[in-house]
């Protein structure tokens, strides 16, 4: 996925509501591609500890369009998933693999352009 309403749509398909209930959060994970104009940027919030500072940040949950109470941690993982492979990489994997240039088959996927 390359877009927040994307991984947005998708977090709808998963728990109900509408996608605009998931766009804070989504666009959260995002939002260092301002900072760093590549798939790199992932780096600073696409890991275990950017799902737990996304969890202190917006709450551990808040409540859809549908009324059903959901789980923010749930949706960061969700999202990094979505960009990751299917894993959930730690920074200090993140810091190895962009500072060793080093490609791991999660890192592979954040290399594609998908826009």
């Amino acid at each position: 996925m390359s877009h927040p309403v994307e991984h947005a749509k998708s977090a709808q398909r998963r728990w109900g509501g509408k996608w605009e209930d998931y766009i804070h959060l989504e666009e959260w994970f995002d939002e260092t591609k301002s900072w760093v104009g590549h798939s790199d940027h992932r780096m600073f919030r696409h890991h275990s500890e950017g799902i737990f500072e996304a969890e202190k940040i917006f709450g551990v949950s808040f409540v859809n369009s549908a009324g059903k109470t959901i789980y923010t941690r749930y949706v960061g993982e969700q999202h990094v998933k979505e960009d990751c492979n299917g894993y959930i990489p730690s920074a200090k994997e993140w810091v190895k693999a962009v500072s060793g240039n080093e490609h791991p088959l999660w890192r592979i996927k954040t290399l594609k352009i998908e826009d």
